[in-house]
């Protein structure tokens, strides 16, 4: 388990980049590597997810996806990436970023194939409001990693990182 303290919105958009970096330097798993981030609105998931998009390689804006639920982003496997990560990408092909905070109900997720896409190696996926889903997420524990959100002061956070499997 780590432990971070950020006092900016640009602190917490850096974590989030060398975690991703971390994700991609790290042995593939044999499903998809869940992040499940907690937290109050306001707390800094999207913000992180910003910068672990761009520790991706991934050029598109990334917003919270609270109307749509999901959005896909395909992670580029260029020398490009490896210039911005220092690791390249020879392995995962899409990051998904689901916000459940407006769901109703867990089986609203499966018309999004979710057990697929979290089933399937080559995939990094991001859970905003992940206690949501907590039984579809039971099934498949093996990589989930836990990243835990607290506002601390205006602009300080806390991110608690819990990931077992590296």
């Amino acid at each position: 388990m780590k432990v971070i303290h950020t006092n900016s919105f640009e602190e917490t958009q850096m974590v989030g980049q060398n975690f991703a970096r971390e994700i991609l330097a790290a042995k593939p798993q044999k499903t998809a590597v869940v992040l499940a981030l907690r937290g109050d609105l306001g707390a800094g998931k999207t913000t992180f997810l910003q910068g672990f998009a761009k520790g991706l390689g991934i050029k598109e804006v990334v917003n919270s996806p609270t109307f749509i639920v999901m959005k896909k982003f395909q992670i580029p496997k260029n020398k490009k990436v490896e210039q911005i990560t220092n690791v390249g990408n020879l392995f995962y092909q899409y990051f998904y970023h689901f916000d459940l905070y407006r769901l109703e109900n867990e089986k609203d997720v499966e018309f999004l194939h979710f057990d697929e896409i979290i089933s399937n190696p080559e995939n990094i996926v991001a859970i905003e409001w992940p206690e949501k889903i907590v039984t579809s997420l039971r099934a498949k524990r093996s990589n989930l990693i836990s990243i835990t959100f607290n506002h601390l002061q205006e602009v300080k956070r806390e991110i608690t990182i819990d990931a077992s499997f590296f």
